[in-house]
């Protein structure tokens, strides 16, 4: 049967890809989404369980949400009648402005993060929240916060990493807590394996990418900084580190001469589990350079994490791996790398007041409290699958005292406990800009299909309710189109309907070197590897060389990365996903399994002081001793027991940003 390509746009998902896909309609009239053949990156590939999804309940009707609805049974009941855009709307901006009037703005909060990573659908919501003055649920602190925090004292940013295509000049690629087979698997299928560079992964875990590298460390959780300073020990050694380099753009390496001295092969492997010659390996390959470091967010979301990236960040200043092909460091490559305003897309000047904050950790207390919380509005997130302390928050999305509206493409946990549920457009239904936190591409997101039903994109949502609260605000009715002209003019083009003829371009026809003039936004204008901006907050003045206390008795650590069939919280509700994934599973070492009688297969009760769930055993060899692994995030509300694995999360914070430690939590597992 002939198949017409009828639009080529990029999938605007939260991993490292941004894949070019293609729709195209078959002779029949029905509408495929296929990988894009042209494009560079995913070269006609697509994600597996995007495919599935993008062609499944994406384009149901009956699975997305597609007139807006209002509660008329309890909380969590699911129960809701259709309602009209403008009953919805004038409903929302009423009750939003008498609560600014009784309580003031700040008791209006809102969360979001990465359900769509386009830049107006992400970014223009965030005018109207300035404008009305609400408090916002720090987006990042479920994910990144501690990365991005350590790193800010280290070289004064997060998000100007390296440029991907310097792989073709690094003779060493350092891969640290990310696995790319699972999160990012056009990296792992291409770039990886097509750069002359060797391969290291440090990770607890054997995954895929782990298996096929040249070189895998494999340190019990908790242990990276004594691994990071093991690995400087053998740089000073063997003569590897940049002396030049170091006394030049660097300030506070003499600081480290003692803990480094003290870091050699043989402590470092009793305090991480990595044998010694690895660890020496390890190091001749990456300081031999030029090296790339890719950090993996993973790496982070543990108790010490802000101070693990410290630690490991120090690698390419001590070896002078910037400012030359083939050498760098990424977390993320962010819009304003490419040359994106962000204080243009989001409008901050529209806020009259003080912008408040509050953590993902510390959102049950906050909504337990109808004096600091009397609204919320949740959009682009799913947080009763994803947050910590899971049947809490349940109950407090519960209570009638908090007047909540969700915004979402399907009904999720999050929607079931809504007042008001806003049907939202997905990206194969409107025009926008979609930037790679890894590639430094910008690609035009281009509508492929009408509108499902009555939804509406994020911005035009957002326009009608800064109407309806009698908001005049240029920005507040700004239109797409002039958005996108505007972004697309920052990015160098001509304009949007450029970009979009084009698809897919790098922002810079050839490599670009990261801090190529070696200048930092640090307070001293070079790299801090001894931060008195740190000390001032309260944390070491160096990274230390911390390993975790294991957990005791029979306690195992557990980490829960990113599903082979999820994105985060998303694609669950697919059918042919559902199926793919089974009921929960956790998998053990054999050792531990045998400890405890477990075989494959057997039924097991997963339990901390915070919450117990059932789930089916695997048993492999890929963890360290002590270590369980199970994969997140499910909806709770299609598991049997109603919770995922993010139930058993305390909400622990990490040491920096108040961010997510979800790797470092404990269990106890036994026979059901």
């Amino acid at each position: 049967m002939t198949e017409k390509t009828i639009f080529k746009t990029t999938c605007p998902r939260d991993c490292y890809d941004a894949c070019g896909i293609a729709v195209v309609k078959s002779a029949d009239g029905r509408m495929k989404v296929l990988g894009d053949p042209d494009h560079a990156v995913s070269r006609g590939a697509l994600c597996g369980k995007c495919a599935i999804a993008y062609n499944g309940a994406y384009l149901d009707s009956k699975a997305r949400l597609t007139t807006p609805l209002r509660r008329t049974g309890p909380k969590g009941s699911a129960q809701y009648q259709p309602i009209g855009w403008d009953e919805a709307i004038s409903h929302i901006a009423r009750k939003l402005m008498a609560i600014a009037a009784e309580s003031g703005p700040e008791t209006i909060w809102h969360t979001h993060y990465t359900g769509t990573c386009s830049a107006i659908a992400g970014g223009f919501p965030q005018r109207f929240f300035h404008r009305l003055g609400a408090s916002e649920v720090d987006p990042d602190s479920i994910c990144n916060a501690a990365g991005h925090a350590a790193l800010n004292f280290v070289y004064g940013t997060s998000t100007d990493g390296f440029d991907p295509r310097m792989a073709r000049d690094a003779a060493c690629i350092l891969v640290w807590g990310a696995n790319p087979s699972a999160s990012a698997p056009h990296r792992h299928k291409y770039w990886l394996k097509e750069t002359p560079a060797k391969v290291i992964v440090v990770d607890p875990v054997r995954h895929e990418t782990a298996a096929q590298a040249d070189l895998h460390l494999q340190p019990f959780p908790g242990s990276d900084s004594a691994l990071a300073y093991g690995l400087l020990h053998v740089l000073v050694r063997e003569n590897l580190i940049d002396r030049k380099f170091i006394d030049a753009h660097t300030i506070g390496w003499e600081e480290l001469a003692t803990t480094i001295a003290t870091a050699n092969p043989a402590w470092t492997e009793t305090m991480t589990g990595v044998p010694a010659a690895d660890i020496v390996a390890a190091a001749k390959i990456y300081g031999s350079g030029p090296a790339l470091l890719w950090l993996g967010q993973g790496l982070q979301r543990q108790p010490m994490g802000g101070n693990v990236f410290r630690a490991v960040g120090m690698l390419p200043a001590a070896t002078g791996n910037f400012a030359k092909p083939g050498a760098g460091l990424l977390y993320l490559n962010g819009g304003a790398r490419r040359g994106i305003d962000g204080d243009y897309l989001e409008a901050p000047h529209l806020r009259k007041n003080e912008r408040r904050t509050v953590s993902h950790m510390d959102l049950v207390e906050l909504l337990r409290d109808p004096k600091k919380a009397r609204a919320l509005v949740t959009w682009n997130i799913n947080i009763a699958a994803s947050n910590p302390r899971q049947a809490e928050l349940r109950r407090a999305l519960s209570s009638e005292n908090l007047f909540h509206v969700a915004i979402d493409l399907f009904p999720t946990d999050t929607v079931d406990h809504a007042d008001i549920i806003l049907p939202a457009a997905s990206f194969l239904e409107f025009d926008d800009l979609v930037m790679s936190y890894f590639d430094l591409t910008v690609s035009a997101q281009a509508a492929a299909m009408a509108p499902l039903g009555e939804v509406l994109t994020n911005q035009e949502i957002f326009r009608r309710l800064a109407k309806a609260m009698g908001y005049t605000d240029a920005e507040l009715s700004e239109a797409d189109t002039a958005i996108l002209d505007t972004l697309a003019r920052q990015l160098g083009q001509r304009d949007f309907a450029s970009l979009k003829s084009a698809g897919t371009i790098q922002r810079w026809a050839e490599p670009v070197l990261q801090f190529p003039n070696l200048a930092f936004a640090t307070p001293s204008g070079r790299i801090e590897l001894a931060s008195a901006s740190a000390e001032a907050a309260g944390y070491p003045r160096i990274p230390l060389p911390s390993v975790d206390a294991k957990p005791q008795g029979q306690r195992l650590r557990l980490l829960s990365p990113a599903s082979r069939w999820l994105m985060n919280s998303s694609y669950h509700n697919d059918p042919k996903i559902a199926a793919k994934l089974g009921p929960e599973h956790i998998t053990l070492h054999p050792d531990d399994a045998a400890m405890r009688g477990l075989k494959d297969g057997d039924k097991v009760k997963v339990s901390n002081a915070t919450a117990q769930i059932d789930m089916i055993v695997d048993i492999a060899p890929s963890l360290p001793r002590g270590v369980a692994l199970a994969a997140k995030s499910r909806w709770p509300k299609l598991i049997p027991g109603g919770l995922n694995v993010n139930a058993l999360n305390p909400g622990t914070k990490s040491d920096m940003a108040e961010s997510s430690s979800v790797h470092g939590v404990e269990i106890d597992v036994m026979r059901a």
